[in-house]
């Protein structure tokens, strides 16, 4: 009996991870996966020790500042060395150093397309953070064993604004339907680039592409602009109103006194932006530390005090996600599907 229980003591131990017999963890998977109670400890003294985390993020640089000030006045000793680009530049740019073996970024904060290009070449630390447990399922994507690739921080909800003095109360439309008021003809603009097709995208995937077709009688004119640029043309009236809107953009327009309301439709996009671990990061204390900072209620209450919306909370409409509907290579897809939608429905 002793020699059996010998046996199999040997072969627990000799399998069980190193930082589960010592208590800690010593690699960076480990350390992702950690939840013990001394876990904020362990990340904040280590990242002391590493000095800084590389941030690579597309928020725009106002934003992005704001965020890391706070952070570095939270963990005196702890940098942030943020790097910001547009989503492909940002894709293209982590690729190319992932490729080079130059490992630069630690944690990364961007949309969805290229979140999923990082998972897919395995350039993503699946990790924990002890606020998982505040966010929707729809809002994490899953990982082994429990882990997440990433967790939505920040939201951008897309749905239709207009000029309160050139468009009358009864004229508004309500849900998509309602684009279709005579009064909207001649009325409408449309953001030309991706935020334009995908609110496109919401409406075939309620209505279908012959309601979408529709729209054409509209005489829509499109801007080649992205949605929060067009806002500003809606609240100078040169477009009256617009089903392409970003619901943060047009409450900042409104607070300044632009006669701007934002209403949502059927289902409102979500351009949304997840934070995540670089799966090579030189400083994981550094990168698990900060992405614990952007899920916590301090984080979430700074973005949404930078007008995000929080994937914590309910504001009364149907969101959708684009990218979730299935793989990168069909979101892609579907998204040159809308584009061509776009252009057959706009005014030449």
């Amino acid at each position: 009996m002793k020699n059996i229980t010998a046996t199999l003591l040997f072969v627990f131990l000799a399998t069980t991870p190193a930082w589960s017999q010592s208590g800690k963890p010593t690699s960076a998977a480990d350390l992702a996966a950690y939840r013990g109670p001394d876990r904020e400890r362990l990340l904040v003294e280590g990242a002391k020790r590493e000095g800084k985390v590389v941030w690579y993020t597309t928020l725009a640089a106002v934003q992005n500042k704001q965020l890391a000030t706070t952070f570095e006045a939270k963990y005196s000793g702890v940098k942030v060395e943020a790097y910001r680009a547009g989503s492909s530049a940002l894709v293209q740019r982590v690729l190319n150093e992932a490729q080079a073996r130059r490992h630069i970024a630690d944690a990364i904060e961007t949309t969805l397309p290229g979140l999923l290009t990082f998972r897919d070449n395995q350039l993503l630390l699946p990790y924990t953070s002890p606020y998982l447990a505040a966010f929707p399922e729809e809002s994490k994507e899953k990982g082994p064993g429990n882990l997440v690739y990433w967790t939505i921080d920040r939201e951008s909800y897309i749905g239709f604004a207009y000029n309160k003095n050139l468009l009358g109360a009864a004229d508004v439309p309500k849900n998509f339907d309602g684009l279709l008021k005579p009064a909207l003809r001649n009325n409408l603009g449309l953001s030309g680039d991706d935020t334009g097709a995908r609110s496109i995208g919401a409406m075939v995937k309620v209505k279908g592409e012959e309601f979408v077709k529709k729209l054409k009688e509209q005489n829509i004119k499109a801007y080649m602009m992205a949605g929060s640029a067009l806002t500003q043309l809606v609240a100078s009236g040169e477009v009256p109103a617009s089903p392409s809107q970003f619901y943060s953009a047009t409450n900042v327009a409104a607070m300044k006194g632009a006669p701007v309301v934002w209403v949502p439709m059927d289902i409102n996009v979500v351009g949304a932006g997840g934070v995540a671990v670089y799966a090579h990061a030189q400083r994981p204390h550094a990168a698990l530390l900060f992405a614990d900072f952007l899920l916590s209620p301090e984080g979430q209450k700074l973005l949404e005090d930078l007008y995000f919306g929080s994937a914590q909370k309910d504001y009364g409409f149907k969101r959708w996600y684009p990218e979730k509907e299935g793989t990168l290579a069909q979101y892609e897809q579907a998204l040159e599907k809308w584009h061509k939608l776009l252009k057959e429905i706009i005014r030449k």
